[in-house]
């Protein structure tokens, strides 16, 4: 093995590497159970509040390493919302609302309302943007009209006018769309800060008007429903001064001070005071909070001179808040016990009655890892800012003079009004632009400004002021964000996910482990060796990318080792084949490896071209599934190649060998001799009559759509016994009134319930209320209360999108396998062949899930995971086809095949794979029906669709796939010796029989 120390180093290296990320995880385990430990009180139950503050507490400071809690907590191994609950939402900026603002009152048109219209109805224009279909269809019904003369407003001057092209009006209605989008994603990332979410997600999804957000432990919906939807509010509002508020502040200081001795107190007296201090602290039940307030109200003489008091008056405001030039500022692991002391009324009293104090959107360093959120005492009469955002007309980022960066902002005649009234008497004084009541900015006015056009100026970076341009533009348009999919998860159902998905681990890798040693004998205990660094290697990387493991994410996990067990297999079944030569035992070692590499990377990198794939097109379950895979993949090949290896010379150091059989199974698959190529066309009939069948389910039974295809909401209901599917149906139709799909889910007291109940309806009330008629259903049931332990919604457009994503996604799988089996091969045949097949295992795999839905007591649901499950099959099927390609490739070349007929030369190279075939086949079937026992019922379609592929696709991979090459070689040259093939990766094994 050349680059041995080389292929060490670098193990030593991965390892380490693996080490080093996966620590981060154990550590935030152990904070988080001591937060939970100092949050449980005697009864068992644990406080959220207290949990929160002993983390917050931390969180900038250094834990491990060097590195704070934070940074820990974000770069531990995330579990997926599906392991330990939480809630998904994906969020839409609707460009039909965007349009509508931006033309004004000629929105009203007949011909404006219909092409809005038509462009969010225009289903087959897929490809095409809202903007596109839009002016088409507008286009269509008032033909001589520009489109200056419908959006060429006051609020658009500057951009278009009424002599502007359609061309250059286009361009800037795609340009606001754009920028409602990033105002959308900035909105929203502000907007979960509230959440006190740990390692939140927040993406833009590409190439579409939508937001993506994960929020793990999530327990609340309603709220998340609430605040991420809707316009986002934008007000201008005056600020007080710290030197405004002293008389507040100096009785803050004594509030904080007796506060203080009260807990000193409590510490010396034990328990009892310890209560005590409880019911004095509780912003609920205060029996003492009248008398302190009025205490904090006297103007005592003696306290006003006591330098002492003073002194420990200061101490204790400073111990908590820190002066900055704004006001006051909070290191961030105390905001939420600042927070909670100025809700208190007894706080709340010592300060004007239009004062409401609100934190800046983000934090300000100061060293040491610390984070300062500065707190802004805002003036509000009555609740009202002294301005909305509704008044903005237009923001853009710009330069001073100096060539600093900076905003400008241009404001209708209503606000040009309101802006110099509140300029003129805020001059020299801050005034706080505020969106969904977090601080943005709160620039210093120098001057009245009494035309509504203005500038900010300060220390900003170019991307700061792009950002407070899109901020202020916040409140100009009405596009607020609709929540169009939306996934929950309990937390109960995420720890069930957990304990589901450790067991179908621990098993599944347990029987392969075992399933090698009792193949291949001593040399098994090898690859199981090589296959648990595989396993290390995986978690590792995925820890250092800091990818999310999510249930479907075990599965994939799963699922790789069982196919990293096909590289072991290539490599010792060729080992074998030279043993069997007569060679050397070192040289069988060496060569087996070596004539085993082409098979190896060829059918690997068609796997990996699907699990790309899955990972492009893929979301939720398809996407952990896919990286895992992915990653699982080239693990697993890197252990194959090189972990084995170094092992099998380590054995060899002291001129020992070792069996690659057991006594069981060393005769296993030798000497075969069936006939595959001549009974074909039996075998072409008995496909023929099963796709035939499907494709009569197909037309008079159809499919199971999931909601992710056909748009509705799903319900998962776990009621205290066991539940009749049919008398839950008859209810939740009734109360419902519409059709609804109940479905046993994972036993007999939990069911799975689909309706398109108002699904059209985006409001939070309507989540809200669709909830409230499900538990109405379910309690016509006596006796039987139930829950619900997650949800899913998806609108009908979503629903659109995602289907056609997964028909993008089969064809080029299909498609990329095609070419790179022409690549590989040179020649059509085997294209055309192993795309055949995987069409093949396509339709058969769709006829059993029409023909059988309704009748298995797991979904056959046609959604995204059956697709994900499809291109995995579509991956392993051409891994096996490959295999099988290169054996029939190397035949073909070898001198001694030079005068045989062509079926018998590739029956020969059949019967030669066929200990592989079985070998790798028998162990992904054994995980699969592990994942299917133990994997819950989440991913048991999932699952049950790709023990189907494995079957069909080894199937096919021998009877369809291969003689589909014979039929379309022996058409061109019937009867006639073999073909030269192009074969360059074999010429080393061209004298070969048999090759692994």
């Amino acid at each position: 093995m050349t680059n041995k120390n080389g292929i060490i180093a670098l193990t030593i290296v991965i390892a380490l590497i693996s080490v080093y990320n996966l620590s981060f995880t154990f550590v935030s385990r152990n904070f988080k159970s001591k937060a939970i430990a100092y949050a449980t009180d005697a009864k068992g139950e644990v406080d959220m509040t207290k949990k929160q503050h002993y983390i917050d507490s931390l969180w900038r400071e250094d834990v491990y390493l060097g590195h704070t809690l934070q940074e820990v907590t974000e770069r531990e191994l995330n579990l997926g919302l599906d392991l330990q609950g939480g809630m998904h939402v994906v969020l839409e900026v609707a460009p039909a609302d965007i349009l509508k603002g931006m033309a004004g009152g000629n929105a009203r048109s007949a011909a404006f309302q219909n092409a809005l219209k038509k462009a969010g109805e225009d289903k087959s224009a897929n490809n095409s943007t809202f903007i596109n279909r839009f002016v088409s269809a507008y286009k269509e019904a008032a033909p001589n009209t520009s489109l200056a003369s419908v959006f060429a407003t006051s609020a658009n001057r500057g951009k278009i006018n009424s002599n502007s092209s359609d061309s250059d009006v286009i361009k800037m209605l795609k340009t606001e769309i754009d920028g409602s989008i990033d105002r959308a994603f900035q909105i929203t990332q502000a907007r979960i800060d509230k959440f006190g979410v740990t390692n939140p997600n927040i993406q833009r999804l590409p190439g579409q008007n939508r937001v993506l957000v994960e929020l793990p432990g999530v327990d609340n919906p309603e709220r998340v429903r609430r605040l991420l939807s809707g316009a986002a509010k934008l007000e201008f509002a005056e600020v007080y001064l710290t030197q405004e508020l002293g008389a507040g502040l100096e009785g803050l200081g004594r509030y904080l001070t007796q506060q203080a001795e009260i807990e000193k107190a409590a510490k010396k007296s034990g328990p009892a005071a310890a209560s005590a201090d409880t019911a004095a602290t509780d912003t609920t039940k205060k029996s003492t909070a009248g008398g302190l307030a009025a205490q904090l109200e006297k103007k005592s003489d003696s306290t006003a001179t006591d330098s002492a008091a003073l002194a420990a008056q200061s101490a204790a405001l400073t111990s908590l808040f820190v002066p900055m030039p704004q006001g006051l500022g909070v290191y961030l692991k105390d905001t939420a016990r600042a927070s909670e002391i100025l809700r208190r009324p007894e706080v709340r009293s010592l300060f004007p009655a239009d004062l409401v104090f609100m934190w800046d959107r983000k934090g300000t360093e100061a060293g040491g890892n610390q984070l300062i959120l500065p707190l802004y005492f805002i003036k509000k009469s009555n609740g009202e800012a002294a301005m909305e955002g509704d008044v903005i007309v237009d923001a853009t980022h710009d330069y001073d003079d100096r060539g600093r960066p900076e905003v400008t902002m241009r404001m209708n005649g209503e606000g040009a009004r309101k802006w110099r009234s509140l300029t003129a008497r805020s001059v020299g004084r801050p005034v706080a632009i505020i969106i969904d009541n977090l601080v943005y900015t709160a620039p210093t006015v120098q001057g009245e400004i009494p035309n509504g056009n203005s500038s900010i100026t300060g220390s900003f970076t170019v991307e700061e002021t792009k950002d407070m341009a899109n901020v202020l533009k916040a409140g100009k348009l009405p596009a607020p964000t609709h929540i169009v999919e939306e996934a929950v998860v309990g937390s109960s159902l995420g720890a069930e996910a957990i304990n589901d998905g450790l067991w179908s681990s621990a098993v599944g890798l347990l029987i392969v482990l075992v399933f090698m040693v009792a193949y291949y004998n001593q040399a098994g205990w090898i690859a199981d060796i090589a296959l648990l660094i595989n396993l290390f290697f995986l978690l590792g990387v995925m820890a250092s990318l800091g990818a999310v493991l999510t249930l479907s994410g075990i599965a994939g996990i799963v699922l790789s080792i069982g196919m990293a067990v096909d590289a072991n297999v290539l490599i010792y079944e060729s080992i074998k084949t030279e043993l069997a030569e007569g060679k050397p035992f070192a040289q069988s070692i060496r060569d087996g490896f070596k004539h085993s590499l082409t098979a190896i990377i060829d059918s690997n990198v068609t796997t990996l071209l699907t699990g790309i794939i899955l990972y492009t097109f893929g979301t939720g379950l398809v996407l952990g599934f896919a990286t895992t895979l992915v990653l699982g993949l080239l693990t697993s090949l890197f252990s194959a190649i090189f972990i084995t290896r170094l092992l099998l010379e380590q054995k060899l150091k002291n001129g020992k060998t070792f069996a690659f059989a057991t006594n069981l199974t060393k005769n296993w698959f030798k000497d075969n001799h069936f006939d595959f190529v001549s009974q074909r066309r039996r075998f072409y009939i008995i496909s023929g009559i099963i796709i035939a069948i499907g494709v009569g389910s197909f037309i008079f039974k159809g499919f199971g759509l999931g909601i992710d295809f056909k748009g509705g909401r799903s319900y998962v209901l776990r009621f205290e016994n066991n539940v009749d599917a049919d008398a839950l149906r008859t209810n939740m139709d009734e109360v419902l009134g519409s059709t609804t799909e109940v479905k046993t889910f994972g036993g007999q007291d939990q069911v799975k319930i689909t309706t398109p109940y108002l699904i059209e309806d985006t409001t939070p009330e309507a989540d809200q209320k669709a909830e409230a008629k499900i538990l109405e259903a379910t309690k016509k049931i006596a006796n039987n209360p139930a829950k619900i332990v997650s949800s899913n919604k998806v609108g009908p457009t979503m629903a659109k999108d995602t289907l056609w994503s997964a028909v993008y996604a089969v064809l080029l799988a299909l498609a990329a396998n095609f070419v790179y089996i022409f690549i590989r091969f040179k020649r059509v045949a085997f294209s055309y062949g192993a795309v055949m097949s995987l069409a093949h295992d396509v339709v058969i795999i769709l006829a059993i899930f029409s023909l059988f839905n309704g009748w298995l007591p797991w979904s056959l649901d046609i959604d995204q995971a059956f697709i994900g499950a499809i291109l995995t099959m579509i991956g392993y099927s051409m891994n096996d086809t490959v295999v099988i390609y290169d054996r029939i490739r190397d035949y073909l070349a070898d001198e001694k095949s030079r005068g045989q007929n062509l079926s018998t030369v590739i029956n020969n190279a059949l019967n030669s794979t066929l200990s592989r075939t079985a070998v790798t086949g028998i162990s992904v079937i054994l995980v699969l029906i592990v994942l299917m026992i133990f994997g819950g019922a989440v991913i048991r379609g999932f699952t049950f669709c790709m023990l189907l592929g494995v079957i069909v696709g080894t199937y096919s991979s021998l009877f369809v796939a291969a003689p589909i090459v014979v039929d379309l070689l022996q058409r061109s040259k019937k009867n006639e010796p073999v073909p030269a093939v192009a074969a360059e990766a074999t010429a080393p094994t061209a004298a070969k029989k048999v090759k692994a």
